[in-house]
């Protein structure tokens, strides 16, 4: 799709110029006006421009020329540095509202429910270079040959991402704050998320076993969701239990080619920490593969294939009331959970300007984006090879 028919597009489905046209502006005497930095921005992430000295490059003599006109680097970084979050967290909701009224949100293998997945990774970091909201440790590294220990600066989001649809779709982003969990985290931009599309835009909620704790299922029940997280070591009182549960004949096979799922369905377990019951479904999946060997046999190198089996045992807990659907619909979310938010294979909008959110530890939304998120101030000064996020295809399902 050409720049001209994406524009068009956008404004015949979204108003997309007119939300933008309204975002306020939050530089005193801006000598290019926050529109032109916002397009410059936008489309050069549409075209995986990995950085701002790039999209200066491409506004000056590239494919931006035309479009957008000579601005550089500084004014970006300048522009974006003192725009508030909060007018594009808006106008990212808006759009993600129009998806769904539109019904771009919907898929038929989640039943028509809106399944979000939310995780955490890191960034950057660097020894060098930092900005005023990195978060900090203390890490040992060889300098010269020797090992040698030094405070590394380093920034680390989290994420929610539909994982319903077609394709996985960022809708909010935080930055962590040093001394925040990456769970305490997690919550305020759920809370944020809720108040901005409302209560009965999410149904689902998934996660890893990092989120399977009381106080935040708690929360995540009264922000009016369902969630379902993988269960491990962590909550060992409840992983007992299930354990127990599940010595004996499975509730059922599930057979594909080349691969079985055998499922265990409790319907009530109690957890003692929470001080109740909650649902676990347990799978034990077993791939048959082929792995080539090789063997020498007389001076020779001769190549067989053997047929080997492996398995792989998970956990769920959920509140999920199945009815009468499959207890694999469970495990099913989860494989369609992306874990690190660098695998997404599609964005495409806003990973610097809404980068600025990291100096204000404000959370903001993107349904379209090209790249991870970065801080401005780190990527313009730390020694850190930004453009090594690469989307790679989004996880197979079962």
């Amino acid at each position: 799709m050409s720049r001209h028919r994406l524009e068009t597009y956008l404004d015949k489905v979204f108003g997309f110029s007119a939300l933008v046209d309204a975002l306020p502006e939050g530089r005193e005497f801006p000598q290019h006006p926050w529109k032109k930095v916002f397009d410059a921005v936008f489309l050069g992430a549409t075209m995986q421009i990995p950085s701002l000295l790039q999209i200066e490059a491409e506004c000056r003599d590239g494919a931006l020329a035309k479009r957008i006109g000579p601005i550089s680097d500084d004014t970006l970084g300048y522009a974006l540095d003192r725009q508030s979050p909060k007018p594009v967290f808006a106008l990212s909701c808006e759009i993600a509202r129009r998806l769904k009224r539109n019904g771009v949100l919907r898929s038929n293998w989640s039943r028509g429910l809106l399944v979000a997945a939310v995780d955490g990774i890191e960034i950057c970091s660097s020894f060098v270079r930092c900005c005023d909201a990195c978060m900090e440790r203390e890490m040992q590294h060889k300098v010269n040959g020797e090992m040698k220990t030094d405070i590394q600066y380093y920034h680390r989001i989290v994420v929610v991402v539909l994982v319903s649809t077609s394709f996985p779709i960022p809708l909010g982003v935080r930055f962590q704050k040093n001394g925040e969990g990456e769970v305490s985290c997690a919550l305020a931009l759920l809370q944020d998320l809720v108040g901005q599309l409302g209560r009965r835009f999410l149904d689902v909620l998934v996660g890893d076993a990092l989120y399977l704790q009381a106080p935040f299922v708690q929360e995540v029940e009264r922000l009016g969701l369902v969630w379902a997280f993988t269960l491990k070591e962590n909550q060992p009182d409840l992983l007992r239990e299930a354990e127990r549960c599940t010595k004996e004949s499975p509730t059922g096979i599930h057979a594909e080619p080349g691969r079985e799922i055998r499922y265990w369905h409790l319907p009530e377990v109690d957890w003692p920490v929470a001080d109740r019951l909650v649902r676990v479904v347990k799978t034990v999946r077993l791939e048959h593969q082929h792995r080539v060997t090789v063997s020498n046999e007389d001076g020779h190198r001769i190549k067989s294939k053997t047929e080997v089996t492996q398995e792989s045992t998970n956990f769920y807990a959920t509140n999920f009331e199945l009815g009468s659907i499959s207890p694999l619909f469970i495990p099913k979310r989860h494989r369609k959970t992306l874990v690190r938010f660098p695998r997404l294979d599609v964005y495409q909008e806003l990973h610097f300007a809404l980068g600025v959110s990291v100096i204000r530890t404000e959370s903001w939304t993107s349904p379209l984006m090209n790249r991870p998120p970065i801080c401005v101030n780190c990527e313009r000064s730390a020694s850190v090879n930004f453009s090594s996020f690469q989307p790679v295809n989004a996880a197979s399902t079962l």
